[in-house]
């Protein structure tokens, strides 16, 4: 594109012919509020919070949706902007409940943090309050419109980009709110419960629905207490205590979770190898008869209900293994009980998840009655900070045996493209009938919310695809759909980033943020002498001692699973 000089704050800046002003002043340094704005998202201008002066102009601009032109004059913090944005501010808060203290957003609320940066001591606008029923209905989110802005970052986040289509804005004017269609709850919405509406929630108007006390309640009781955590938690959990993003705390997390009263704390990678292990020997039997292609991977609730609602006469086409979470669960009621001699009901397992979907998962009748409880990273940092652990200087500790054990393939499950390039290892090895030594498969890493390749394995051409958002996803079931689909194995995600940018992770959600815990997760990789799912040792014992042969009849019965019609479309469409 062109470049352009503006002028901003007085000073010379370059730009592209096109460009927001709110990227050219980011990108100078220049911090400019908002709620409406987002990278990925249309700029719609619905909050007036980022206004600016520009020069000929009569009135002020948003910046997120003026672009720049040629000698354009701007300036982002004059008295008549800054008190623009001090009543816009003002006008919010009065329709807004101001009990803070009490909402989950408390100190990382982006509305709080503007209203202490403009000095708001008193709401200065009075009147007549919207007040609606907080919505409970859903097992992962609530929906609080009382906290509601309108900034709609929510709606386009569900609409365009995961094109779900579960939530939108309903009435005018002063009614105006957030709602699922046809006056439906979250519960009965097409709402995926991928959490990414909680993820672009400025003020907690959207927040997960929380297990912190029955999990508490849960650590005080005379129950076998079992946790297990999911690869990215170990890449995210420490932001939570002021850490800079990337930084690995697994062992601290181990540490924490122990001085928690957990009896034993497994690996979720450990049964992201099992994944694997059943995932490839699916794939391959596939491939080799020509059959179901493209398979895809199955490990994120969130795609497989989306795949449920929208494309179910396309679900063949998925691998019917279970996610991992749902692997070591059904292992931990069965394999570990049996081993321990304990009755599955006295043993209760916790679920320490990045993903809001996670707690619909376990209440699928088909896994019912695995895990107890799923907690999100930010509920599990919350519940450390209550018990008073000390994460930061805390000593490490290893997970427990049987499940603690896991292969580097293990760990990159949290991060877009993971699934693909863990199953692409033990794939080629299969296909191959050797240990390849070549295995760094770099074509699906990277943010890019599609990833495409086609790559020669045992001298066969595969093309794979690997996907995060839903919206990307659809895209991919509609060239199924119409039998144009040029791939044999797919990864989807329903996640921007995968499971590092999901709907319980620690804000903020930048792509840089998501970038720094993705590569923590490739280090934690790297740094391991084993990296293939199916050299693990302890993950080759439970085959050969309890499951059999890969793919199995008793590996099917523990490990995999079937899908559900839940069509809505015709309903919600």
């Amino acid at each position: 594109m062109d470049d352009v000089i503006i002028y901003l704050n007085g000073e010379p800046v370059k730009a592209e012919k096109g460009e927001m002003i709110i990227d050219v002043a980011r990108r100078n340094g220049i911090d400019v509020p908002h709620f409406c704005w987002n990278k990925r998202l249309e700029r719609i201008g619905a909050c007036r919070i980022c206004v600016v002066e520009v020069e000929g102009h009569e009135r002020l601009v948003a910046s997120c949706s003026t672009p720049v032109a040629e000698g354009m004059k701007v300036k982002t913090h004059t008295p008549r902007v800054l008190e623009a944005r001090r009543i816009n501010l003002e006008l919010l808060l009065a329709n807004h409940d101001l009990n803070c203290t009490a909402c989950r957003m408390n100190l990382d609320c982006r509305l709080q943090e503007y209203a202490n940066d403009f000095m708001i001591e008193e709401v200065m606008f009075s009147g007549k309050k919207r007040h609606e029923e907080i919505d409970y209905s859903s097992t992962s989110i609530v929906r609080d419109n009382n906290k509601c802005i309108l900034c709609e970052q929510c709606v386009q986040v569900c609409n365009k980009i995961q094109t779900v289509y579960a939530i939108g804005l309903q009435r005018r004017g002063f009614n105006t709110r957030v709602h699922p269609p046809l006056d439906m709850s979250m519960a009965e919405s097409p709402c995926v419960n991928c959490g990414q509406c909680v993820v672009a929630c400025p003020t907690g108007a959207l927040h997960e629905k929380s297990s912190i006390k029955d999990v508490i309640e849960a650590l005080n009781s005379d129950k076998y207490l079992i946790a297990q955590t999911a690869p990215s938690i170990r890449a995210t959990l420490g932001e939570c205590f002021g850490m800079p993003a990337g930084t690995p705390v697994t062992g601290r997390m181990v540490s924490a979770l122990r001085d928690l009263g957990f009896h034993k704390i497994f690996d979720t990678d450990f049964a992201a190898d099992i994944t694997i292990v059943e995932e490839a020997t699916e794939f391959v039997k596939r491939f080799r008869e020509n059959r179901d292609l493209p398979m895809i991977t199955t490990c994120c609730p969130a795609w497989i209900k989306f795949a449920e609602q929208y494309y179910f006469n396309e679900l063949n086409h998925m691998s019917s293994c279970r996610s991992p979470q749902a692997i070591l669960a059904s292992l931990v009621k069965t394999y570990y009980a049996e081993r321990i001699g304990k009755d599955p009901k006295d043993i209760c397992l916790i679920d320490i998840m990045p993903c809001t979907a996670k707690k619909f998962e376990i209440q699928r009748p088909e896994f019912a009655g695995d895990a107890d409880y799923v907690l999100t990273t930010v509920e599990l940092a919350k519940i450390i900070k209550q018990y008073s652990i000390d994460f930061e200087n805390i000593p490490s500790s290893a997970f427990d045996n049987p499940m603690g054990t896991a292969s580097g393939a293990g760990d990159i499950f949290g991060k877009t493209g993971g699934v693909m390039e863990a199953a692409l290892r033990t794939v080629a090895d299969m296909m191959a009938g050797e240990d390849l030594t070549r295995f760094d498969y770099t074509v699906v890493r990277g943010m890019e919310t599609m990833k495409e390749a086609e790559l020669e394995i045992a001298g066969e051409k595969i093309r794979v695809c690997a996907v995060h958002t839903l919206g990307e996803a659809r895209k991919l079931l509609e060239q199924i759909k119409g039998g144009k689909s040029p791939y044999q194995f797919i990864e989807i995600m329903a996640c921007y980033g995968g499971c590092v940018g999901g709907g319980g992770q620690p804000p903020p959600h930048r792509k840089e943020i998501l970038e720094k815990r993705a590569q923590a997760l490739v280090k934690e990789d790297t740094g391991k002498g084993l990296r293939k799912s199916h050299q693990n040792p302890d993950v080759l014992r439970l085959y050969k001692e309890y499951l059999g042969e890969f793919g199995g009849a008793r590996a099917h019965q523990l490990l995999h699973t079937s899908y559900t019609n839940r069509c809505i479309i015709d309903k919600c469409r």
